[in-house]
């Protein structure tokens, strides 16, 4: 289960690198190298830490706002070369 939070952490750091926050969002197709995608999308969005648009022809995500102290922290503490590098 150590491996899904790790692969959570990466998925929410591109999304932060990409400035991915609220309603700027990336198309999910553009993270089919993480295995377990699906499941990591859901969890996250169940907490409210990844926002999901569903739209006629892709499904875009985003991290949400309002849990920005909480996202990056996690990301740090399951990446540790990253701190400080988000903002």
């Amino acid at each position: 289960m150590a491996d899904l939070d790790l692969e959570k952490a990466q998925i929410m750091f591109k999304l932060a690198r990409k400035d991915n926050w609220g309603s700027k969002y990336d198309r999910l197709e553009h993270f089919k190298r993480f295995p377990n995608l699906q499941k990591a999308i859901k969890d996250l969005s169940t907490i409210e830490w990844i926002l999901i648009y569903k739209k006629s022809m892709f499904t875009g995500i985003s991290l949400n706002t309002q849990n920005k102290k909480e996202i990056i922290d996690f990301i740090e503490a399951k990446l540790p070369h990253l701190k400080g590098v988000i903002k």
